[in-house]
């Protein structure tokens, strides 16, 4: 019992990393949210700070997930995906996938007009994979403006500046697959015959 419980608390601080990165969330940031300093941040994430339930309140409040996700693995006997949604800057996040150091997949909500009042692009390491399954999504990637409408996929290199936003009248929900650099998902798009016939 007690090495099952020593092994939980050495898996914490990997998890704690692996979470911040995915969300692209630097220690000084995560500091301002949970107002945890960021050297016992650091010492979290390294294992050199023993996890305690008044750091890990927050930082899972901060990370928009459960807390028993930061303490423990999910049951591998399960091959269940528990689903808890949660909402940043009034877009709704659906996980669907478990793993918190690989690729990461998600079914996103984006409300009319969502994502039109932020125009700045960003840009972070990694590469990702949209579909569409309704709506209409505006993404803006370099110099290019692409409306995505359900059905539609796209895939790209992070380190382009890119942004998001809601193109329609309707919420527009799409499935994102994000990797890290290098674990690039390659995707088949097959041509309609409207894009066969303007290439004869």
């Amino acid at each position: 019992m007690g090495e099952d419980f020593e092994a939980v608390l050495t898996g914490v601080g990997p998890r704690l990393r692996a979470i911040r990165q995915q969300h692209g969330t630097t220690l000084a940031q995560l500091s301002e949210q949970t107002g945890i300093s960021v050297s016992t941040l650091s010492r979290l994430e390294s294992g050199g700070r023993r996890p305690t339930l008044e750091l890990l309140l927050p930082l899972a409040r901060a990370h928009g997930v459960a807390l028993d996700e930061l303490v423990d693995a999910p049951p591998t006997g399960d091959p269940r995906v528990r689903l808890r949604p949660f909402v940043r800057h009034g877009w709704t996040y659906l996980p669907l996938a478990r793993s918190l150091g690989g690729m990461q997949a998600y079914k996103i909500v984006v409300p009319p007009g969502g994502g039109r009042e932020n125009c700045e692009q960003r840009t972070h390491e990694g590469h990702e994979w949209l579909y569409v399954l309704s709506g209409e999504l505006l993404l803006k990637l370099g110099e290019h403006d692409v409306v995505l409408k359900a059905g539609e996929a796209a895939e790209f290199d992070t380190r382009t500046p890119h942004l998001f936003a809601n193109a329609g009248r309707v919420p527009v929900e799409f499935l994102s697959l994000f990797g890290p650099q290098g674990e690039r998902v390659h995707v088949r798009a097959r041509t309609t015959n409207k894009a066969e016939k303007e290439g004869n």
